[in-house]
């Protein structure tokens, strides 16, 4: 038993029932190829999860990029003032002022109360900038021992730059604080 059908090209053909017959053998034999190419390749992707190994083998320099951030960041907190240099300068403001007394002349006061406090603030700037300075030059060392091959971003170089810049500004700064040449305390007399 046949039937007359039209194809894609426009032309008329006869196909017979052993046509017919045939057709569910090539699609099982269609479907067992794509199966056992799906699990070539799920073997494949398995593979690959457990070893790690993807198409571009090699560093990506994701910890590179996030050591430029992590850089960055402290620059700008070593600038601007953290959350542990205002307490170590509020414990050191209420130290000088339990070790002063009423009967305390007022030099003594300004350096025990504020002095002191100043100097602590001085110090966990200069503490957070010198983190950002060591953290951004080992990010821009990191190519030279690391994928020779490779090279970094242009993007990781900028914001490594921006935190050792900001890490040496800061780290100015914080001597400068500490040592009294910039805003020193007031005289007493």
């Amino acid at each position: 038993m046949g039937t007359k059908t039209v194809d894609e090209t426009g032309v008329k053909t006869e196909d017979k029932t052993d046509a017919v017959a045939e057709a569910p053998e090539s699609a099982e034999a269609e479907n067992a190829e794509a199966e056992t190419a799906d699990a070539v390749n799920d073997e494949a992707v398995e593979d690959d999860a457990v070893t790690g190994a993807t198409d571009n083998e090699g560093p990506t320099g994701v910890g590179q990029g996030a050591g430029a951030v992590v850089s960055t960041g402290l620059g700008i907190v070593s600038l601007t003032g953290s959350w542990v240099g205002t307490v170590a300068s509020a414990r050191e403001s209420l130290i000088g002022q339990l070790q002063s007394t009423s009967t305390s002349d007022v030099g003594a006061l300004i350096e025990k109360g504020y002095g002191n406090a100043w100097q602590a603030t001085a110090m966990w700037g200069g503490i957070f900038a010198l983190v950002a300075l060591i953290v951004g030059v080992v990010v821009l060392a990191r190519p030279a021992f690391g994928a020779p091959g490779r090279p970094q971003a242009p993007w990781i170089k900028s914001v490594a730059w921006a935190g050792v810049g900001l890490g040496v500004i800061g780290l100015l700064l914080a001597v400068l604080k500490y040592t009294d040449v910039l805003l020193g305390l007031p005289s007493a007399g």
